[in-house]
């Protein structure tokens, strides 16, 4: 049970089609001022979101310039000693997670110490603070052992990227919660728009659930929220059923997919729990172009009001417990799109948070 309520605010989804990290914190806080992210600028290499969590894993080595652990290595071995080393010492008082290979070093924090430094400079009041991982599932599928097969099918492997990405969270939560602000972390999961389907066949609810929770776990030690987010559609209830605090989905492409489950909406929200709902959407330019706030506003509104009906919660708690978001980060946008769909997202709160 949470006793955060977003009450409509807005919040972004982590990624800017941009190459200046001062600019684009800069534009966080201009969008998103109460809840502000750092972001990933996927121009750069070092922060698309797989590559940018392979620092530190034991077989990665920077300088094939691929997403690949490689366990024939000659120092595998001492290299994965050397990890749970790390990992089993991270509860004791002393470890500093900031010297460890759970932080972001070099190339690979420019967004997140940029956003630092600015939050630190600046006289506004934040409800919390946000940041994100790349989810288990999406990381284990992407990144390969030396046989070119996905780590998530080793055991071992799977659980050291688990790990790994638990304690990137735990790391950027606290440094949230150690400015005294509430540390609201996403589990970004694109991949489980196929779960279910061939692709991922042998992949089963728990091996999600599991997974996902691990890295929950890791940001609630730190009092923070953990969110799950999925770009497109999944299997919501299995969603709805963990210790997730936020899901967030597209509510602009696929709301009539995600009230099928009203039963496990109304458990979920009666917890506490919250919504983040992508009603600005991130699709495509010409239909970023083609909406308004107004006609996001009446969409939102009708929304709401279909999750009160469904699900028998008064209207005003349903929005009490919810974001105002895009639909997925804007990264892969043209910048005009993706500074578009920022404003769109701040000023259909705004409207909203007027009545």
């Amino acid at each position: 049970m949470t006793d955060f309520k977003p009450n409509g605010l807005p919040l972004l989804i982590g990624s800017l089609p941009i190459d200046n990290h001062e600019e684009a914190v800069k534009l966080v806080l201009d969008h998103t001022p109460r809840i502000p992210l750092w972001v990933q600028l996927p121009v750069n290499r070092e922060e698309g979101m797989i590559d940018q969590f392979m620092e530190g894993l034991p077989g990665f080595h920077d300088s094939n310039g691929k997403n690949v652990l490689d366990t024939s290595s000659a120092d595998f071995d001492q290299e994965m000693l050397a990890f749970f080393e790390s990992y089993l010492s991270h509860s004791e008082s002393d470890f500093d997670l900031d010297t460890s290979c759970f932080a972001f070093q070099g190339k690979r924090a420019k967004g997140f110490t940029e956003f630092l430094r600015q939050i630190d400079a600046s006289k506004t009041r934040f409800a919390a603070l946000k940041g994100q991982v790349t989810g288990p599932v999406t990381f284990g599928t992407a990144v390969k052992d030396q046989d070119s097969k996905d780590i998530f099918y080793n055991d071992q492997l799977r659980d050291v990227a688990i790990k790994k990405l638990a304690l990137n969270a735990r790391w950027q939560a606290r440094h949230y919660a150690n400015r005294g602000l509430k540390p609201i972390i996403f589990i970004d999961e694109p991949a489980l728009a196929g779960f279910g389907t061939s692709a991922y066949i042998t992949i089963t609810r728990e091996d999600v659930t599991r997974s996902i929770e691990e890295i929950v776990l890791e940001i609630h030690a730190e009092n923070g929220l953990a969110g799950v987010h999925v770009c497109a559609n999944t299997q919501w209830d299995m969603l709805l059923n963990s210790k997730i605090d936020i899901i967030s989905f597209d509510a602009f492409s696929y709301f009539d997919k995600f009230i099928l489950y009203p039963k496990e909406i109304r458990s979920y929200l009666n917890q506490g729990k919250l919504l983040a709902v992508g009603i600005v959407p991130t699709s495509k330019a010409g239909v970023i172009a083609g909406q308004t706030v107004e006609g996001l506003c009446a969409m939102f509104n009708e929304q709401i009001d279909t999750l009160s009906k469904l699900t028998g919660i008064d209207r005003d708690r349903v929005l009490s417990q919810s974001f105002v978001t895009p639909s997925c980060g804007t990264g892969s946008l043209d910048e005009a799109s993706a500074r578009r769909v920022l404003k769109l997202t701040r000023d259909v709160s705004a409207q909203i948070r007027l009545h």
